[in-house]
C-alpha cells in the first residue's frame, strides 16, 4: 500500500516537473521573440545609407580629401605661374623669326611712345605714324636680324666662358652695332621722305654720338646675354635691355634733318 501510494507521487511529481517546464517554455518564447524583432527593427533603423556605405568601402579619408585639394592647387598656382613663360618658350622654339619679330616690334612700340611722352608738350597730341614705323622696325628688320646674328655667333663661339664672351661682345659692338644703327636712321629716314643726301648728312651728325653712347650702356648688356642667357632666349633679353636705349634711339630719329654742306 505504502509501496503504491509513492509511486503515485513519484508519477505527480513528474507531471507536474513537466507541466511547469512547458509552461515556463511557453512564456520565454513571447518574450524572446519581441526582442529579437526589437533588435531587427533596431538594426533595420539605424542602418547606414547607400552612399556613406561607399564613402566607407573607399575609405574617402580626410586627409585624401586634403591631399588631392591640395595638389589641385599647386598644379593650378603652377600653371598660373608659368603659364605665359611656358606659352612663350614653345613659340620661341616652334616659330622663332616670328616669335622674335612680334617681340621686338612690341617693344619698339612700347619705347617710342615713352620716349614722345618724355620729350612732348602737355598738349601735343601722339605722332602714332611715327610708332607704326619703329615697330615696322622691329618687326620686319631687328627681330630677324636679332635671330640670324645670335645663333652665328654662338656657332661661331660655342661656349659660354670668359673669354668667348668677351670675343662675342667685341663683335657686337664692332659689327652688328654699328651696322644695325646705320640700318635703323637710314630706313627711318627714309620713310620721312629724306633723300640720299639727306640720310648721308643725318649719318654724319648722328652716327658717331650714338655709337660713343652705345659703347658706354652695351657692353655690360652683352656680358649678361652671352655670358648667362641660353641662345634661343638671347634676343628676348636683347629686346628687354634695347628698351631703354630704343627710348633714346627713336628720340635721336625724330630729330630735324640735318643740313647738307656742299
Amino acid at each position: 500500500m505504502s509501496g503504491a501510494l509513492r509511486k503515485n507521487t513519484a508519477a505527480v511529481s513528474r507531471l507536474l516537473i513537466k507541466r511547469q517546464l512547458i509552461q515556463t517554455n511557453h512564456f520565454k518564447e513571447p518574450v524572446r521573440a519581441p526582442i529579437l524583432c526589437n533588435q531587427a527593427q533596431s538594426r533595420a533603423y539605424f542602418r547606414v545609407p547607400h552612399f556613406l556605405r561607399k564613402a566607407r568601402e573607399y575609405d574617402l579619408s580626410p586627409s585624401l580629401f586634403s591631399l588631392h585639394f591640395s595638389s589641385s592647387s599647386s598644379a593650378t598656382a603652377s600653371f598660373s605661374k608659368a603659364g605665359f613663360v611656358g606659352w612663350y618658350l614653345g613659340m620661341v622654339k616652334s616659330r622663332p623669326i616670328l616669335t622674335k619679330s612680334v617681340t621686338s616690334a612690341l617693344i619698339y612700340t612700347a619705347a617710342d611712345l615713352s620716349s614722345q611722352t618724355i620729350v612732348r608738350q602737355s598738349l601735343e597730341p601722339f605722332d602714332f605714324v611715327r610708332t607704326l614705323r619703329m615697330a615696322g622696325y622691329g618687326l620686319i628688320i631687328l627681330g630677324p636680324s636679332l635671330h640670324f646674328w645670335f645663333n652665328f655667333v654662338s656657332k661661331l663661339f660655342p661656349k659660354r666662358d670668359l673669354l668667348s664672351t668677351l670675343k662675342k661682345m667685341f663683335m657686337g659692338q664692332a659689327l652688328y652695332g654699328p651696322a644695325m644703327t646705320v640700318v635703323f636712321f637710314s630706313s627711318n629716314a627714309f620713310m620721312q621722305g629724306e633723300n640720299s643726301q639727306e640720310i648721308v648728312a643725318r649719318l654724319k651728325r648722328d652716327l658717331l654720338p650714338t655709337m660713343l653712347n652705345g659703347i658706354m650702356y652695351w657692353p655690360v648688356c652683352d656680358f649678361i646675354t652671352f655670358r648667362f642667357i641660353p641662345v634661343h632666349l638671347q634676343p628676348l633679353v636683347s629686346n628687354s635691355f634695347s628698351y631703354l636705349w630704343t627710348v633714346y634711339m627713336t628720340y635721336m630719329a625724330s630729330l630735324e634733318k640735318a643740313e647738307i654742306v656742299n
